[in-house]
């Protein structure tokens, strides 16, 4: 009896342990400037979906919304643009919009928030843009 729990638990901890991946996640969840880190998954975000009010996205910096793996820029004053959020380094999520770049806090790449262009490595490649519309005070992926 005790070998066949013994085996049971060792079945559990081997099913726990193997190749499972972290789905937890936060719905609607903005960051804008706390450094936060996350394991990055490689979907495309979906069309159409509202993130924000122009109004939330200051001028000079952005948010980061980790459940649609955007990052969202305002680099000049009714100037949005969007990137993906994931670093093109190691594929974490970036963490932080701060002084005119977005940071990645898994090894401190810093991407400019006009192109997605890297300022600082690691990282070697841009971020992907993404395609964003302004209607109004709304911003959706587009």
């Amino acid at each position: 009896m005790i070998a066949g729990v013994g085996a049971g638990g060792l079945t559990l901890a081997i099913a726990a342990c193997s190749g499972g991946t972290d789905t937890a996640t936060t719905a609607g969840t903005t960051e804008s400037s706390a450094p936060q880190s996350s394991a990055a998954q490689s979907s495309a975000p979906p069309a159409g979906g509202a993130l924000a009010k122009t109004a939330d996205i200051p001028v000079g910096g952005g948010a980061i919304f980790k459940e649609q793996k955007i990052v969202v820029t305002q680099p000049a004053a009714g100037e949005f643009k969007a990137f993906s959020a994931v670093c093109t380094h190691s594929g974490c999520t970036v963490g932080s919009v701060a002084d005119g770049a977005i940071v990645c806090p898994c090894h401190n790449s810093k991407f400019n928030i006009a192109d997605g262009a890297v300022t600082a490595g690691p990282a070697k490649k841009p971020l992907p843009e993404q395609q964003i519309t302004v209607d109004g005070d709304q911003i959706a992926l587009a």
